[in-house]
């Protein structure tokens, strides 16, 4: 008698990479999304092992790909920088993102935001920041335990993972970093570099001006000497 064999076969997982949805509603929600990103990559650029992502699908959980988030802006301290379709945590070390952002836009709605505010405590956030642009509204939650605490104070707190300073005017958010630099979007970045170049532009001619009035003076207390040796003037003892 032959006995038949069923080969085991193993159904692979797939973690999508994107659901199809834009970035963000609208375009004052994508400029803070991309502000505080890349803000941060700037305050960490010399940090290799600190990973931060804008719009990227976290996945906490292997084996169940429904469960996701992609929040606008996450920080994870202890993994390196490097290219990723996804944030698969297992393939992490198993850390989860310690800060993440959400920029609120008018198709935000209130079983949305609460589904992420829930997942965010679930998996291990330490802190989560709201900011609605249109209200000039911030919030912040701050990990307790196994739950978040309302940071009743926002004006003038300061990330205790980030260490940056959040600070609401009478019309919108600034953000300052520890040693005081604003963040800025990349127009403002690209302006201010301008800025300085314009003003060592002006350092250099300054430079070349003086040292070329200095060569001027030389030739002139030249000449002078010459004239005085011509006139059988000794130089030599004056």
């Amino acid at each position: 008698m032959v006995q038949q064999v069923t080969p085991e076969t193993t159904i692979k997982v797939i973690y999508p990479e994107s659901d199809g949805q834009p970035m963000a509603d609208n375009t004052e929600q994508f400029t803070w999304i991309v502000k505080i990103k890349e803000n941060l990559e700037i305050l960490f650029a010399s940090q290799a092992d600190v990973f931060i992502a804008g719009d990227l699908f976290w996945y906490p959980v292997q084996g169940n790909p429904n469960i996701k988030q992609a929040p606008d802006t996450m920080v994870v301290f202890g993994r390196p920088k490097g290219k990723r379709g996804s944030y698969l945590q297992w393939d992490e070390d198993n850390i989860p993102p310690q800060v993440v952002f959400e920029i609120l836009s008018p198709g935000n709605t209130l079983k949305e935001m609460t589904k992420k505010l829930q997942f965010y405590q679930r998996y291990g956030v330490e802190e989560y920041y709201i900011y609605d642009p249109a209200k000039n509204d911030l919030n912040g939650l701050l990990r307790s335990g196994d739950s978040f605490e309302v940071i009743e104070e926002m004006n003038g707190w300061a990330s205790p993972r980030l260490g940056i300073r959040f600070q609401l005017t009478a019309d919108t958010l600034e953000i300052f970093s520890p040693t005081g630099q604003k963040f800025l979007t990349p127009v403002e970045i690209d302006s201010l570099r301008e800025q300085e170049r314009q003003r060592a532009e002006q350092e250099r001619q300054a430079k070349e001006a003086a040292l070329e009035e200095l060569e001027k003076e030389r030739d002139r207390y030249q000449e002078l000497l010459a004239k005085l040796k011509q006139q059988g003037i000794d130089t030599d003892n004056l």
